[in-house]
């Protein structure tokens, strides 16, 4: 906003230039009737009011910044409108010229000359029409100078806002001239360049960057968007993700503005974006029976540390959401947590999945080169699944990176450090692949400093139900239907089937039931096929008190865990024949006995 106070002392200053020029005391009083500069008396009362600060009393202040318009009072102490003072009779003043100050058709002020002596009174009124535009054209000067301050004082206000959005946004700024020296730097380029302010303005941007891209930009005007660019010194080394926007000019850039950031936070940056930064707690698993509590206890605890973890169970345990609950649970939580499935990956690219490749590292490979997980997982956690599927040749480069912390990109000859936790899985028995040289004996201990067993659904009973009813919320909401329950056949059912597929499969089978389920209640008919043809229907009249009756359906329930267990193909039924100690035509005439043909 425009005010003489912002100017006072230029407003001083004018007042006493305008007494001196005219021989005429002076006084210039802002929108507010505070006296702001003056000579003489007026001097001495400098921050009071005139006409007691109220414009409504339509004395000759109040008037003229209402009207706007010049005003001559030539005989005061005759002129009641000119002061309370002259209402009550001791008014000193004579005579006065009055002016508005005008900013942007708004009055903010007046500029007074006023005569206190007789000598002042005929002086004023004889040249009465050239101080008139004498005092409006200072008028304009000081109206001039109240502006240009007020524009300085945006100015200065836009400056700061844009000085504290480039302090507080997370990457490094400079600014670099056409000659390349760098004119600006912001508090995170200090911390990235690991240098002062002091010492990084002024110099050219080769001396931090040397041959960096953004020198092209100030040639041809084409910038760049987050390039990985790695600068090597004597006393460090810069791994930044740059950005580089040339400052236009008339016929060739003039500067250009280049915007960086540490590569390992702009990793953590995608990833914190990705849906990998989903986190999971124990209280996410499921269950109520002694096995799992036992190993979540064992968890919880394994959480705190940092050491090695193995995790082993059988096919769709839910390996992956413990790696994951002892990650968030860990002092690591604030970091990546990365998986990576090493039976999912064809052998020839895991190790550039795991390690990465530089640029050019064999065919096909991407023009800047390709991070790995390994670094992607720097600061948290890397979740290695099926690890028994890892070819042999990369357990050796893991056991090294397990052992220093360290690696070198595929192609690459520069040692990256990093900072990861790992936590290993299989369903194999790798206690067994050892043997059969199929599986790194020094890795296996390496990797099995704290090793958690997860139990299969079939030794967690009691948590049958509490999943499955979990599981039909979750696919209620998920599909908009309102599907209340099982019915008596399907609860048994489920609570008698083996589940070799574990929470995996029971999960599938309650999906499954919901898609096919438009009553209130799951029935038989909605049950995959593959588990419905487990289920026993007893007979009408059939007699199940007998010894017989008994012995035979004990009979079925071996036969139907075994083949849960073990599977249908023929070698699995040869495996079942030679556990159970019969010829593999008795168990073919067994199950065709119990319909399990």
């Amino acid at each position: 906003m425009v005010n003489l106070k912002k100017i006072a002392h230029t407003v001083q200053q004018v007042a006493e230039a305008i007494s001196l020029a005219v021989g005429i005391e002076t006084e210039i009083v802002d929108d507010e009737l505070t006296i702001v500069g003056g000579t003489n008396l007026y001097r001495e009362r400098l921050g009071q009011k005139e006409e007691s600060g109220n414009i409504e009393n339509n004395y000759l202040y109040g008037r003229v910044l209402q009207e706007g318009e010049t005003a001559v009072v030539e005989d005061a102490r005759r002129d009641i409108t000119y002061d309370y003072s002259t209402v009550i009779g001791t008014t000193q003043e004579l005579a006065e010229i009055c002016t508005p100050i005008k900013a942007k058709n708004k009055i903010i002020g007046i500029i007074g000359l006023v005569a206190f002596t007789k000598e002042q009174q005929q002086h004023l009124l004889r040249n009465k029409e050239s101080m008139i535009l004498f005092v409006e054209r200072m008028a304009d000067l000081l109206a001039s100078k109240a502006l240009e301050t007020e524009a300085l004082h945006r100015i200065k206000t836009i400056q700061n806002e844009i000085m504290t959005i480039l302090e507080t946004i997370h990457e490094g700024m400079l600014a670099i001239n056409e000659k390349g020296h760098i004119n600006y730097c912001n508090s995170n380029a200090e911390v990235l360049l690991r240098s002062l302010r002091e010492h990084i303005v002024g110099k050219h941007i080769s001396y931090f960057m040397p041959n960096t891209p953004a020198l092209k930009v100030l040639e041809n005007g084409e910038g760049y968007t987050e390039n990985e660019e790695i600068y090597k010194k004597e006393y460090s080394n810069f791994h930044f993700i740059v950005t580089a926007r040339a400052i236009s000019g008339s016929t060739k850039p003039r500067g250009v503005v280049i915007s960086f950031r540490d590569i390992v936070e702009a990793r953590k940056l995608i990833y914190n974006m990705s849906e990998m930064s989903m986190s999971y707690t124990f209280e996410d698993i499921v269950g109520i029976s002694d096995s799992i509590v036992k190993v979540k206890k064992q968890a919880d605890q394994v959480a705190r540390g940092y050491s090695t973890v193995l995790i082993t169970g059988e096919s769709g345990t839910g390996k992956e959401l413990f790696a994951r609950a002892i990650h968030y649970s860990s002092p690591r939580k604030k970091g990546p947590f990365i998986t990576v499935n090493c039976g999912a990956i064809p052998e020839t690219l895991l190790e550039s999945e795991l390690f990465g490749y530089e640029r050019g590292a064999f065919t096909g490979a991407k023009e800047k080169g390709k991070v790995g997980k390994f670094e992607l997982a720097d600061g948290g956690t890397i979740f290695l699944d099926e690890i028994g599927d890892m070819p042999l040749h990369l357990q050796v480069k893991l056991l090294h990176v397990l052992q220093n912390r360290r690696f070198e990109r595929v192609g690459g000859n520069k040692t990256i450090l990093v900072d990861v936790r790992v936590i290993a899985a299989t369903n194999k028995n790798l206690e067994e692949m050892i043997n059969h040289k199929k599986f790194r004996e020094d890795l296996y201990y390496r990797l099995s400093v704290i090793p958690l067993k997860i139990p299969p659904l079939r030794e967690r009973q009691d948590d049958i139900s509490l999943l499955k009813d979990y599981f039909l919320k979750k696919y209620n909401a998920f599909l908009n239907k309102s599907i209340k329950g099982f019915s008596k056949q399907v609860e048994e059912l489920y609570r008698t089937y083996n589940w070799p597929g574990n929470v995996r499969e029971l999960e599938n089978a309650v999906e499954y039931a919901v898609n096919m389920t438009f009553s209130n209640e799951i029935e038989l008919d909605a049950v995959p096929p593959r588990i419905r043809k487990y289920y026993h229907t007893p007979s009408v009249g059939e007699k199940e008190s007998t010894l017989q009756d008994c012995l035979k359906r004990l009979e079925k329930d071996i036969f139907l865990k075994k083949i849960a267990e073990k599977g249908e193909s023929q070698n699995a039924k040869l495996e079942i024949a030679e556990e159970l100690g019969i010829s593999r035509a008795t168990l073919y005439r067994k199950l065709a006995e119990h319909n399990l043909s």
